[in-house]
C-alpha cells in the first residue's frame, strides 16, 4: 500500500532524514520509533506531502506521491494526524468531525451522519455537542484521530497520538486504535509508548539520527543492540548482555 524508497532531507547541512526505506501493507499496522532528534515527523511530513524530499520517491497505492500537495494526497486516501493538537475552538465536537467529512461531501446530512459515525468508533458519542476547546488532553486526541478519520482514509498516519496521555487512556487509545484495523483501515504509526507499540504493531521500524537502524517485529526489534543504544545510550547493550 505505502514504500518509501531512498527518501531523504536536507535543512541546509544538515540530514534530517538519510535514504530511508519502508513499506506497509494493507491491513497492517506498522509503527515507526526512534528518540527524540531522530526524524521520524519529518519522514512522516515528507511521506504525507508537508514537506518535499530531497531524494527518493513515495508510492501509494499504486500512485507516485511524491511533491503531491497534502489534500491531493488526502484524496487518494491517506490522512495523517499531528502530536500537537488543534482544534477548530468556535465549534463543537460533532462540527469539528464534520470538517474531515466535508473533504468528501458538499452535504452537511452526510457528513454530520458521517462524523456520528466515526465518534462512535472512537468513543466520542456522548462529547459531540461539547465544545472542542474545552475537550480534555485525551478529548483531543480523540477528536484528532476522528477528524481524520471521518475523510475515509485507505490509510491511517498517526503522530504520537498517545503522548501525554495516563496508562488507562493509553489502553483506551489502544483498543480506539484496533478497532479502526479491524474497519479496514491500514494504520502506520510514529509512538514513543513502547507498550502500546509492543501491544499494536505486526512489524516495527527504528529511526535514529535519520538513519533507519533495524526494522521487524516489535519483540525482535526491542532486542536489536543497535536499538537498545539508540535509547539508552552508548555501552546499554553491553551492559544488559553483562547483568544478564
Amino acid at each position: 500500500m505505502l514504500n518509501v524508497a531512498g527518501v531523504t532531507k536536507r535543512f541546509g547541512g544538515l540530514t534530517a532524514v538519510s535514504s530511508v526505506d519502508l513499506n506497509v501493507q494493507d491491513g497492517e499496522i506498522v509503527s515507526l520509533i526512534g528518540p527524540n532528534g531522530a526524524g521520524k515527523t519529518t519522514l512522516f511530513a515528507m511521506v504525507a506531502g508537508f514537506l518535499k524530499s530531497d531524494e527518493g520517491k513515495v508510492t501509494f497505492d499504486n500512485n507516485a506521491i511524491s511533491g503531491m500537495k497534502p489534500h491531493q494526497i488526502s484524496k487518494l486516501g491517506m490522512v495523517r494526524t499531528f502530536q500537537i493538537t488543534q482544534p477548530f475552538a468556535g465549534l463543537t465536537t460533532l462540527e469539528n468531525i464534520m470538517v474531515g467529512a466535508y473533504s468528501n461531501t458538499n452535504d452537511s446530512k452526510v457528513a454530520q451522519d458521517k462524523a456520528e459515525s466515526v465518534a462512535e468508533i472512537v468513543g466520542m458519542t456522548s462529547l459531540l455537542g461539547q465544545g472542542a476547546d474545552s475537550l480534555t488532553v485525551a478529548g483531543r486526541k480523540r477528536l484528532e484521530l476522528a477528524r481524520a478519520l471521518a475523510t475515509s482514509p485507505k490509510l491511517l498516519l498517526l503522530d504520537e497520538v498517545m503522548a501525554g496521555l495516563n496508562p488507562t487512556e493509553i489502553d483506551e487509545i489502544v483498543t480506539v486504535i484496533k478497532g479502526i484495523r479491524d474497519t479496514g483501515i491500514t494504520i502506520f504509526l510514529i509512538e514513543h509508548v513502547m507498550k502500546a507499540v509492543m501491544n499494536l504493531s505486526d512489524r516495527t521500524y527504528v529511526l535514529n539520527d535519520g538513519k533507519l537502524i533495524a526494522s521487524g517485529t516489535p519483540s525482535t526489534v526491542a532486542e536489536d543492540p543497535q536499538v537498545i543504544e539508540a535509547y539508552l545510550g552508548h555501552g546499554a547493550a553491553e551492559a544488559m548482555v553483562a547483568k544478564s
